[in-house]
């Protein structure tokens, strides 16, 4: 059953005063505006939360009606059939309903950016064990010695005829399913041939995990602390690890509603951006921490979402811990800006994985599903980065490709034939999706 919940008291006020918020604008041109808006129990979804608690909506003259989902094919549907007018998605979720993928491919774009960060791939002890063992693994390895330790035991498992480890990923045009894939294929694991990937909605990952459904999942915070906490799981590789710019969450909506509302989305794109400042202010992270611990939102242990936000991880029960800085990024370094070569590399990752084909109709279609324009109307001409929309990916400190590739959006093709590990021959999406 999807549980429902509607901020009720516009009057709460962030902590350390209220000075931003002045009285409440109204829309001049479209009337008050209540906005329905799915989303799904992330901490990745802080700045719509944090937009609807602490004033930043009401300040806009916007209402923010948050509805609480269970899966992300239910986010979609419920986009596409206008139960909702605004949702918390996943960066490839626009993309890939530009290019007519899925089972309800309605076209849907994102004019802004949810923030950076909070991924990270968790394996059950029992097959961590097992890489410790049988590939020397130390405790201090790296993301990419986890994987080729993976790869090690998987080889194994198949001269012994042993089924092969399954694997949870929480939507098949996700983040968590290229960054897993990116992954695993960086360590030499084929992801369509070693591996069996599975969709399962993040807040069942730590469960699945415990009964040995799976044998580990890619996700967002805070399943995976949650996992390791309990003993079930060791995290072996966080986003930061595979390429720390990966386009996270996005603010999806349907293109018609955008050019219908717009002074509603420029003022909706104002109260995030405030939001998403607020959210990146440690000093603002005890609040937005027991917001988001609600039984209304995440539901999950409020001391785990603050380590979450502050980026300290157990990375297992035994008490290994690692500190990864700006594990969330909110606002800082053009965070919320919907840059288009991002959409080109997602687009990429679908081809390379045998989603959809190279195209120039293709191209197009991925790179019109990320809207920097009405990012700027709303902000202003000089807001975002000041580089171009379109840039090379991986190039900067700080920035870069577990593996050391970079992603030229003018040379798609031979990017992914750069990849000694990729699908040969494309198919149509995942059963799994629907």
């Amino acid at each position: 059953m999807n549980m429902i919940t509607k901020i009720t008291d516009p009057t709460r006020r962030p902590p350390g005063g209220d000075s931003h918020l002045a009285a409440p604008r109204r829309l001049t041109g479209e009337g008050s505006r209540t906005l329905r808006a799915g989303f799904i129990p992330l901490v990745d979804a802080s700045v719509l939360i944090a937009a609807a608690e602490f004033g930043f909506a009401q300040k806009e003259g916007i209402v923010l009606d948050l509805v609480k989902d269970v899966s992300w094919a239910n986010v979609r549907d419920r986009l596409a059939f206008r139960q909702f007018d605004i949702a918390h998605m996943l960066s490839p979720m626009p993309v890939a309903s530009m290019l007519g993928l899925g089972s309800n491919p309605s076209p849907t774009i994102t004019p802004f950016s949810l923030g950076r960060g909070g991924n990270a791939i968790t394996l059950s002890t029992r097959l961590y064990a097992r890489m410790r063992q049988e590939a020397s693994l130390t405790e201090t390895a790296s993301a990419l010695e986890n994987a080729q330790a993976l790869a090690k035991v998987i080889l194994g498992m198949k001269a012994r005829g042993e089924p092969l480890p399954t694997l949870g990923v929480t939507y098949p045009f996700s983040s968590h399913n290229y960054e897993f894939r990116y992954w695993l294929a960086a360590g030499g694991i084929d992801p369509d041939r070693d591996v069996k990937l599975v969709v399962v909605p993040p807040p069942m990952t730590s469960d699945a995990l415990a009964a040995g459904a799976i044998d580990g999942f890619c996700v967002g915070a805070p399943w995976n602390m949650v996992a390791s906490e309990r003993g079930v799981g060791r995290i072996v590789a966080a986003k930061q690890d595979i390429w720390p710019s990966a386009p996270e969450k996005v603010l999806g909506m349907r293109p018609e509603w955008a050019e219908t509302h717009p002074e509603t989305v420029s003022r909706l794109i104002v109260a995030l951006d405030a939001a998403a400042r607020w959210c990146d202010s440690p000093d603002n992270h005890d609040a937005l921490s027991e917001a988001l611990a609600n039984s209304r939102y995440i539901a999950a242990p409020i001391d785990i979402i603050r380590r979450v936000l502050a980026g300290e991880f157990n990375l297992d029960a035994e008490g290994n811990r690692r500190i990864i800085t700006n594990y969330f990024t909110f606002h800082a370094g053009s965070a919320n800006y919907p840059r288009p070569s991002q959409a080109l590399w997602l687009y990429s990752q679908m081809i390379r994985w045998g989603q959809t084909d190279l195209s120039p109709q293709g191209t197009t279609a991925a790179a019109s599903a990320y809207r920097p324009d009405i990012y700027r109307l709303a902000l202003g001409t000089d807001a975002g980065p000041a580089d171009a929309d379109v840039r090379i990916e991986g190039t900067a400190e700080g920035d870069r490709f577990m593996d050391g590739q970079v992603f030229d959006a003018d040379h798609i093709a031979d990017y992914i034939a750069g990849f000694p590990v990729r699908t040969a021959i494309p198919s149509g999406p995942s059963s799994e999706e629907i």
